[in-house]
């Protein structure tokens, strides 16, 4: 048998290639896992904060965005959270749960990597780092498989080939575009990529809001499109982040608006007037600063004079100019901070191309997609590891 001949080649050592390969390699499968870094599983190591948001334990297709939005139906309902929460305690790997159902590493993401590497030992897996793999090829020869690939100078073939190499995020970390290459050349639609769960920018009239750099508080924000999310927005040097910024960084698009609540869970007006009942003399400027961050309360005062007022002498039409201010902040962001910072690729190849159940390829036998370089984009949370592992599963299940 030639040398470099495997039944499945998988091209990505993340999330979703190795889960696949490790349940390939357990198959019984022949299976080599090309990456082009000289680390398996680099992105998991820097996520969460390097504790691995793994998965979420309430997932459906509501939590993804796609333009073929019931793709995600089948994979997620085959291979669940607790599908992997099982693996992850036979490991006796500890976690723990933060707000809205994310699951955390107790020590380190980097249990997680060792847990699918060990996974991949169990199934012989060949792990090929530092393979830049330059060109991928069908070919006719018989007995060689349905691909040939050529990397750092070695050829190598296979009968099933499933690209995992990921989205456009994280640069540093090797990211590229090669899978949506290798989308095209067979033919397949590509959805133009861009940046996911990404900070905000600001626009030079925003720019003022630079001094509140590391001000974090709870908000509601709201997409031109209606979508919006309850959580932490952050003011950075550069403009706004924060759990609640990127999770409406999927529905924004240029040159939109976004619409800030920032003060969620009370209505400005009402403690405003019910605190003039008992403190009518108290300035505007100390009220406002009791529920919202003083030194953003400063800011504003440099440009609206009335909150020097006592709360006894507000007009009607001062109590709806701070309305808009407080509850219906428009934020119109100069763009985001790109690939460099964001944790996802929106956009990737057509999912329409591709069989939900198999997440092979319909027009070109034995040629798989999973993962991140599909039209598939999870939200904030855990979503889209379980989308790797969800994906990676009806993979190789499918490859009998």
């Amino acid at each position: 048998m030639q040398k470099n001949y495997y039944d499945c080649i998988v091209i990505g050592a993340g999330a979703a290639g190795l889960f696949c390969a490790s349940q390939l390699g357990q198959k019984g499968k022949r299976v080599c896992v090309l990456d082009k870094g000289k680390k398996a599983g680099r992105k998991i190591l820097m996520s969460g904060g390097g504790f691995c948001n793994f998965t979420n334990l309430d997932v459906s297709a509501k939590n993804y965005l796609s333009h073929n939005p019931h793709f995600v139906k089948s994979a997620l309902a085959r291979f669940t959270p607790w599908d992997f929460i099982g693996k992850v305690l036979t490991y006796d790997i500890p976690y723990h749960e933060k707000t809205l159902g994310q699951l955390f590493c107790d020590n380190s993401a980097e249990d997680i990597v060792n847990m699918l590497l060990a996974e991949c030992e169990k199934g012989q897996v060949r792990l090929a780092l530092r393979y830049d793999v330059k060109e991928v090829c069908t070919h006719e020869q018989k007995n060689l498989g349905r691909f040939m690939l050529r990397a750092n100078e070695e050829t190598f073939f296979c009968e099933h080939l499933i690209i995992a190499t990921g989205g456009l995020s994280m640069p540093a970390l090797g990211a590229g575009a090669f899978g949506l290459q290798v989308a095209e050349q067979f033919g397949l639609k590509v959805y133009p990529p861009r940046a996911g769960l990404v900070p905000f920018t600001y626009l030079e009239r925003d720019k003022p809001y630079q001094v509140l750099a590391g001000i974090s508080l709870p908000v509601e924000v709201r997409a031109l499109c209606g979508m919006r999310f309850y959580n932490h927005m952050l003011f950075t040097h550069r403009g706004l982040s924060g759990p609640a910024i990127l999770q409406i960084s999927n529905y924004w698009q240029a040159p939109e608006s976004v619409e800030i609540n920032l003060l969620p869970d009370e209505n400005i007006t009402q403690y405003l007037k019910e605190l003039r009942q008992t403190s009518a003399k108290m300035q505007l400027k100390t009220a406002l600063s009791k529920v919202l961050p003083s030194r953003l309360v400063e800011l504003w005062s440099l440009t609206h004079p009335f909150l020097q007022e006592t709360l006894a002498h507000l007009s009607k039409e001062q109590f709806s100019q701070l309305e808009n201010l407080v509850h219906h902040w428009q934020f119109t962001p100069n763009g985001t901070e790109g690939y460099r910072t964001a944790e996802v690729t929106l956009g990737g190849v057509d999912t329409h191309e591709i069989s939900s159940q198999s997440m092979e390829c319909k027009s070109q036998a034995g040629l798989y997609f999973i993962g991140e370089v599909l039209d598939v984009t999870g939200w904030l949370g855990g979503y889209n590891f379980q989308w790797a592992w969800s994906s990676a599963y009806a993979c190789a299940s499918s490859i009998k």
